[in-house]
């Protein structure tokens, strides 16, 4: 009861943060495109569904990834109540159960600082990442050397560009 309601709260103080930067403006910096596969790797409640439903676009598809099944139950009754049809979740701590070279993007917001084991997730994220792929990443736990730092210390990924919000990495 206790992690619902803290789960709760923190799906409401997102609501609240996203009116005072809407995740659309964060999600430009990663150049989605139509038709794109991306997955939100700890989609929470969903705060970037909606914009990414728009930039895909209906041949697009987005994979919502939580460990809470709270957060599946959140995400997939939104796509029900609006009718979204190219999201799927997945309920899982990292594996993904997508094949080799299949995504686009993979979004990992705010959530490399929870994970039990960074490197096994890298090593998910990259299997399932095509060549050219984007890894965009973003922690306001972690400080962007931190960041840069584990994302590229194992040679899975080398650091594209830094934007505003976030940093994108490809696939090596």
């Amino acid at each position: 009861m206790k992690k619902r309601l803290h789960f709760l709260l923190l799906a409401l103080s997102y609501k609240i943060r996203d009116l005072r930067r809407p995740r659309r403006i964060i999600l430009e910096e990663v150049e989605i495109k139509p038709g794109d596969r991306v997955l939100d790797f700890g989609c929470g409640p969903g705060s970037y569904l909606l914009p990414l439903v728009e930039m895909v676009g209906p041949p697009g598809k987005i994979y919502a990834l939580d460990i809470n099944p709270l957060a599946i139950r959140m995400v997939r009754g939104l796509a029900e109540r609006k009718q979204l049809k190219n999201i799927s979740t997945i309920h899982s701590d990292g594996p993904t159960g997508l094949p080799d070279d299949y995504l686009d993007v993979v979004l990992l917001y705010d959530v490399f600082h929870h994970l039990e084991q960074p490197q096994e997730v890298l090593r998910e994220l990259h299997r399932i990442l095509k060549p050219g792929g984007i890894l965009s990443v973003s922690d306001h736990h972690l400080k962007a050397s931190q960041i840069i730092q584990a994302l590229t210390e194992s040679n899975l990924f080398k650091l594209l560009k830094t934007g505003r919000f976030t940093y994108s990495f490809n696939k090596i």
